[in-house]
């Protein structure tokens, strides 16, 4: 059996913060595999200046290249919403003798009983989520009490927040400011060549 963990998101785009939760969640939880799943309508919150569906699986790819991780198109493959329990029950279904593990960020953790077929993700996958902040930790680990309570396995790991999110990265991009502290060398280039996030209210 392997311990397979997916780390869904919008990836708009993919950047230093997420590719290092993803690293941390491997080695502390000792991961087989850790797949970055870029969503094709995120279903939680909007996204005006949502880039390509190729690009950002592009980048995807070229973010996971460079720090051993995988990624898959199963999200985008599929049309409408991107739920994670459709998600989850196809991976079961692709390898099945693997343990599922669920990475979510702190704000995305705190909703996950609102999410579509809760209990079915709790039952698929462990969750696994790191805080922003002291306070976050506290705010998750009650959460994390209602998940057990409703049958699900957590993993909170006070994993060292990256101050980077995908909205910053396309604030500066927009605002010609550099970008290479923020996302993969390889991310960088790709938003420049590609003409990425240069128009548009972030």
């Amino acid at each position: 059996m392997g311990r397979l963990a997916v780390y869904g998101g919008s990836f708009n785009p993919v950047h230093r913060g997420h590719i290092h939760l993803a690293e941390q969640f491997r080695l502390r939880l000792r991961l087989d595999r850790v797949v970055l799943m870029p969503a094709g309508v995120p279903p939680h919150k909007a996204a005006p200046d949502l880039a390509a569906a190729t690009d950002r699986l592009a980048m995807c790819r070229l973010a996971a290249a460079e720090a051993g991780l995988e990624v898959s198109d199963l999200e985008l493959r599929r049309s409408g919403p991107s739920y994670t329990v459709d998600t989850l029950r196809a991976l079961r279904g692709q390898n099945p003798g693997d343990e599922l593990f669920l990475i979510t960020g702190e704000d995305m953790f705190l909703t996950l009983l609102t999410w579509r077929d809760a209990p079915e993700i709790l039952r698929l996958a462990a969750v696994c989520a790191a805080p922003r902040s002291w306070e976050g930790m506290r705010r998750m680990e009650a959460y994390a009490a209602e998940l057990r309570a409703a049958g699900g396995r957590v993993f909170l790991q006070d994993i060292a927040y990256l101050p980077i999110s995908s909205t910053q990265v396309r604030r500066a991009v927009r605002e010609g400011r550099s970008i290479r502290e923020l996302v993969p060398e390889a991310v960088a280039g790709y938003i420049e060549s590609r003409h990425l996030y240069q128009e548009g209210l972030t």
